[in-house]
């Protein structure tokens, strides 16, 4: 009964997976020069004929450039998961992703109560600069696109400003006072850090959420400030890090091992093999390291996880990864669009790959993941034993392929903790929009506690806020007031790490929820007992 109750969420989870998986990649080439007469190759022109003719010839109007790109894509399909056709307007948003920047205002927004309430303004970003306050509504862009009430536009507001000119006029209220501003986009940067503390006086922390084109840099200034500040070992978080760069990936390898050492290698029967070792000695070859993984790991943090769990550098602790060893090259269309197709695997240092099977289709290969939680190994572990070939390390320590990396320290799913209401609350976004009214309602004291820390001590007991929240929830239709006493108060954490968000950023996020997640103290015990 207890593994039916992630059937509402665990497919969403799939999805953003499954989509950052196969459309982000992990490794993204120079466009290759003969791929813009992809579709008028004489061994593709059924396709284009096809489409033509129906252009031409069908009953109905018909959209050819969708009929096209849904036809490409059943023929990707037949070959792998990760092989994808991407529009270009898709492909500016992912090269965005991968290059460690964005073109936009500088805001975070929730729809809360049918209206879109700005929750956060970069500084000196162009909203900030237009006056743009936290608790702003947006009403409407260049007058006629509205953004509230029931003829709110049905494109979503991260589209539409990906669609819009760079100056787009704005309408919002402001303490109920509507008014009109003009905010043009800018380049803004986008930390692939979200979170690096001392969690104690020898033990860092760092949270790595992709690997884009500035993740070294950031990754290496934030290794400074901590060795600084007593660094003597680390736990680096690779949870939801669903990949992104196979050379930002391999750059970081490098830091935690020798001249010569190899990372990771490729092979493909049409490019070969190709290796990448490392280019001189890392700066920090001798720290201790654990790592901190679970489903949701992918792609290029598996090679991370995986070359240092093979050169025994570094202990890999939490739930199997997600199992992505497909290695795709970008090739631009005539059109504008893209083909991401799959060239190659790739290999951990000692022969690995880590690619899960996905030969009984996609369908099948789209519902692993839950088949996980459903079969209860994410609780017990029991159907993760591994059955691909075994690898020993240097020294001794058998490790396995195909299938993602298997943890060398298992931490199971609390089932407990996340019932059907519970997941709900978090799927719908029900508590981030009570947590963001809640902060607004209470933000001059708020604001003026010095760490997270202070501000979580200013909102006890924090069991007060059940009663308004619970109300909150049964408004958009979930009851959690007969939730668990376990259930309960793991909602109140969330809450209180909600509230260091809102008030520090993800930084303050992390600080507040680290000190009840599992896979982090479960990562302290053993970073301490080595």
């Amino acid at each position: 009964m207890k593994n039916k109750k992630f059937q509402i969420w665990l497919p969403v989870l799939l999805s953003v997976i499954m989509v950052l998986g196969m459309v982000i990649g992990y490794k993204l080439r120079k466009d290759t020069a003969g791929a813009s007469s992809f579709l008028r190759n004489k061994q593709n022109s059924a396709i284009a004929q096809v489409v033509s003719i129906i252009d031409k010839m069908y009953v109905d109007n018909e959209n050819v450039d969708s009929l096209q790109a849904k036809a490409i894509n059943n023929l990707l399909m037949q070959l792998d998961p990760h092989s994808v056709y991407i529009s270009a307007e898709q492909l500016q948003i992912l090269n965005d992703q991968t290059k460690g920047s964005y073109q936009g205002m500088g805001i975070g927004f929730e729809l809360i109560r049918d209206s879109v309430v700005i929750t956060n303004v970069v500084k000196d970003g162009p909203a900030f600069k237009a006056g743009v306050q936290v608790g702003d509504r947006f009403l409407a862009f260049n007058d006629s696109i509205k953004l509230s009430g029931p003829q709110r536009s049905p494109d979503g507001v991260v589209n539409l400003l990906y669609r819009l000119g760079n100056k787009i006029k704005v309408q919002l209220a402001h303490n109920n006072k509507i008014s009109t501003i003009n905010i043009e986009k800018a380049i803004l940067p986008v930390s692939s850090i979200d979170a690096a503390y001392m969690i104690d006086s020898v033990t860092a922390y760092v949270k790595l959420n992709k690997f884009s084109e500035t993740t070294y840099h950031d990754f290496m200034m934030a290794l400074e400030k901590l060795k600084a500040a007593g660094m003597k070992q680390l736990l680096l978080d690779l949870r939801g890090n669903s990949g992104g760069l196979l050379s930002s990936a391999t750059e970081v390898v490098n830091e935690f091992l020798l001249q010569d050492q190899l990372i990771v290698y490729t092979e493909g029967s049409k490019v070969g093999r190709i290796e990448y070792r490392c280019k001189r000695d890392g700066l920090y070859p001798s720290l201790k390291m654990a790592i901190l993984v679970d489903e949701t790991t992918a792609s290029a943090s598996e090679i991370v996880a995986g070359s240092l769990q093979d050169w025994d550098r570094a202990t890999i602790i939490g739930r199997r990864t997600f199992g992505k060893g497909l290695v795709q090259d970008q090739f631009r269309l005539s059109n504008g669009d893209a083909l991401r197709l799959t060239v190659a695997r790739y290999f951990t240092p000692l022969g690995r790959n880590i690619q899960k099977p996905y030969n009984d289709g996609v369908e099948n290969y789209k519902n692993e993941l839950a088949a996980r939680f459903h079969n209860g190994e994410t609780v017990f572990g029991d159907t993760s034993s591994p059955k691909g070939k075994a690898y020993t390390t240097p020294k001794g320590h058998v490790v396995y392929g195909g299938g993602g990396i298997t943890p060398d320290v298992f931490v199971p799913f609390d089932s407990t903790l996340l019932p059907r209401q519970a997941a709900d609350l978090f799927l719908k976004g029900i508590l981030t929009k009570f947590t963001f009214l809640y902060y607004m309602q209470h933000k001059v004291v708020l604001d003026k506690m010095k760490t997270p820390v202070d501000l979580v001590k200013a909102i006890q007991p924090v069991d007060k806020i059940w009663q308004p929240l619970s109300v909150f929830a049964k408004n958009d239709g979930v009851d959690i007031t007969t939730l668990s006493a376990d259930a309960k108060a793991n909602i109140l954490e969330k809450f209180e790490a909600f509230i260091a968000k809102a008030v520090y950023g993800s930084q303050g996020y992390f600080e507040i929820n680290n000190e009840d997640d599992s896979i982090v103290k479960k990562g302290l015990e053993v970073i301490n007992s080595n």
